[in-house]
């Protein structure tokens, strides 16, 4: 096995035991993105190119000097018998929405393709003071708008390493694909409404949403200020947990980060599953959606091929020692959705007034009037269709006449939503749940072209993990095996507040359970 295939903790373990530097490390991390990525996408206007569809296309920008810099600064501390960290040496890709100091950091959108930030986000600075080497930075669905990376400025677009016809999920699909691909063994992403888990059960890689709070939002390019977190891909639960080890805690730059201790993740891992209480919802096997044809709402039973690896997991859960809690209602499901629209959009048509053209970004070059003129010129030419969608929409349900009948109910619906969460949890009450186990995506990863372009629908992908989002809670998703297409599909693990260990300890336990799985030896298309 090359050493961009190796787990997080395996690359720390050889590199502290001296059997390789963190200089070889990046640079075989480096020879593998040259290998599978193909050309770099750009803001310049797209026009296909013979090769596009086979190469993984992650990343935006690489900094392969400031990366083989911090090597070699790993190196020679090593060297002088010094401890250089938990991550020491672990090539490290972040999603372009946080910033990073002396870097390009453009959200995936014209608007900010020359911002170069002074300054860099918490989750990234503690990453690096624990040893993580930043490659670069990765693709995503413009300001994270969107579920399958396509909506990014900079084309070509983000492809599903197993299959590169197919989408990676989004918005944190460069992240997803990247650590899938080997051309990274960590990368750090947002989850708003699954943007971690859902791109993850897609790439078949580990993503984990940490209670909102847990991580710092500082330095991160905001859309849903009240959905957004920070949080970590990875190709094992035991690099999620070290990497959320390294992340977690207070931020006195970010009020809204938790003043509440972090656990030591990686050492509860090992507890196993033996009475643990694991709950069951139907509510989360069938799915209501508008036809696409006549906007009527259609019930749907999720396909056997989604729905089977849960239910066997639970079984092979079961047999480990868990009990598994049948019937647990969650009837607040299926609202998330619309609830999400509403107040999504509100909160991203507020975040965008600030990429006016005067403070930093794109600026038009036509000559204007006045500074009205010139803001909606430039905003006109600089952001994309998703951005302009979401303004208008957030400020159409927010306007006074139309607040009570939209926001205000919106908001409503998420309070219920919590409260179903809250009743699942509840240590007294009739199902005192440890963990909820679910599908993590509706589908597995669809066709490239296939549902861009119809916002309603794609929204949809996120259907079974945006409740999370709404209540705040923790959510972890882990590869649960392949469809008849060879397409990974994902396992979603749901938890109460600031529970995010027991998560890792139920999804540890289900590797362990399923090591020796056909599925876990096959690799990706674009490795095979």
């Amino acid at each position: 096995m090359q050493l961009p295939d190796l787990p997080a903790y395996d690359l720390v373990a050889r590199l502290k035991a001296r059997e390789v530097s963190a200089l070889e490390i990046v640079e075989a991390t480096l020879r593998r993105i040259e290998a599978v990525e193909g050309r770099a996408p750009s803001p310049e206007p797209y026009l296909p190119a013979p090769g596009d569809e086979a190469g993984v296309h992650a990343y935006i920008s690489l900094q392969p000097e400031r990366a083989l810099d911090q090597a070699r600064a790993i190196d020679a501390r090593l060297a002088r018998g010094e401890d250089p960290g938990p991550l020491a040496g672990v090539p490290l890709s972040i999603k372009d929405i946080f910033c990073v100091e002396g870097t390009l950091s453009t959200a995936g959108s014209r608007m900010l393709a020359n911002y170069v930030a002074p300054y860099t986000a918490t989750p990234v600075a503690r990453l690096e003071a624990a040893g993580a080497v930043t490659l670069g930075k990765v693709n995503l669905d413009e300001y994270t708008y969107g579920s399958s990376t396509e909506s990014s400025a900079f084309q070509p677009s983000t492809r599903n390493p197993w299959d590169p016809s197919r989408v990676p999920g989004g918005s944190s699909g460069g992240s997803a694909a990247a650590v899938a691909a080997g051309e990274s063994a960590l990368s750090l992403g947002t989850d708003t409404a699954g943007s971690i888990r859902q791109p993850a059960a897609f790439c078949g890689v580990v993503g984990l949403k940490p209670t909102y709070g847990r991580v710092s939002r500082y330095g991160l390019i905001a859309f849903g200020s009240s959905l957004d977190c920070p949080g970590p891909v990875a190709r094992t639960t035991r690099d999620a947990a070290l990497m959320l080890g390294a992340m977690a805690g207070p931020d006195p730059r970010d009020s809204t980060a938790a003043n509440v201790p972090a656990p030591d993740y990686a050492a509860a891992l090992d507890g196993g599953v033996r009475g643990l209480r694991i709950g069951l919802s139907a509510d989360y096997f069938r799915i209501r959606f508008p036809d696409p044809e006549t906007g009527e709402l259609r019930d749907q039973t999720l396909p056997d091929e989604i729905a089977a690896p849960v239910y066997a997991a639970a079984e092979l859960l079961r047999q480990a020692g868990a009990e598994i809690v049948p019937d647990v209602p969650m009837p607040n499901t299926h609202l998330a959705i619309p609830a999400y629209f509403v107040i999504s959009r509100v909160e991203a048509a507020s975040n965008l007034h600030r990429f006016d053209g005067v403070k930093y970004g794109y600026r038009t070059s036509a000559p204007v009037a006045d500074l009205r003129e010139m803001y909606r010129r430039t905003r006109a030419e600089a952001f994309g269709p998703q951005p302009k969608l979401r303004i208008l929409m957030g400020m159409y349900v927010s306007g006074a006449q139309y607040a009570k009948q939209y926001y205000h109910r919106a908001l409503q619906v998420r309070t219920l939503i919590r409260r179903d969460f809250e009743a699942a949890f509840d240590p007294n009450g009739p199902f005192r749940c440890d963990v909820l186990l679910t599908p993590t995506t509706p589908t597995a990863a669809f066709k490239v072209g296939a549902v861009y372009g119809d916002s309603v629908l794609m929204q949809y992908a996120d259907l079974l993990t945006v409740p999370a989002n709404h209540a705040g809670t923790p959510g972890l998703s882990i590869p649960a095996g392949l469809d008849g297409q060879g397409l990974p599909l994902g396992l979603q693990l749901l938890g109460r507040d600031w529970d995010e260990a027991t998560l890792l300890r139920v999804a540890a336990a289900y590797e362990q359970l399923t090591a020796g799985a056909d599925w876990r030896r096959r690799r990706p298309a674009v490795l095979a």
